[in-house]
């Protein structure tokens, strides 16, 4: 089960790369699963809670301009990598499997970033411009990383 929720918020991540970690960060400082004694015990705090909160709110903001670049191109992909990685290496420390959740992290990111590009492109094709479909893809990275961090 781990490895699955691993899993899940690095495709998290691969929609909205900072919703996962912020996600993780409020789950561990209100105490829904402990961060403490690993080494990503910091993302229990009040400060990484905070900064990862705004960074959220910033990257939901800029993902509804046009100019934003693709989440495809190498430093936005590498950036949901890094960042599912980051969020599956939390649930797994969580459980002494670090490295593991690590690695379901990053796979998750990859194939939310190809998964999530492709049915956002669907979706805009549908409604004929792309402003719903990106807040329909907010709507599911949202309440997907609450989820999954409720499982915790």
């Amino acid at each position: 089960m781990i490895y699955l929720l691993a899993v899940l918020i690095g495709v998290i991540a691969g929609l909205r790369a900072m919703t996962a970690p912020a996600a993780v960060a409020w789950a561990a400082w209100l105490g829904w699963f402990s961060l403490a004694e690993t080494p990503l015990a910091f993302l229990g705090t009040p400060w990484a809670v905070g900064v990862l909160s705004l960074l959220a709110i910033g990257e939901l903001i800029n993902d509804q301009r046009p100019g934003t670049p693709s989440r495809k191109v190498p430093i936005q992909f590498a950036g949901r990598v890094l960042m599912g990685g980051l969020a599956g290496a939390a649930i797994g420390a969580a459980h002494g499997m670090l490295p593991h959740g690590a690695i379901a992290g990053v796979l998750g990111a990859v194939l939310g970033t190809y998964g999530g590009a492709a049915v956002r492109a669907s979706l805009a094709k549908g409604f004929g411009r792309d402003p719903p479909a990106a807040l329909i893809e907010d709507i599911v990275a949202i309440a997907g990383a609450a989820a999954i961090v409720s499982m915790l």
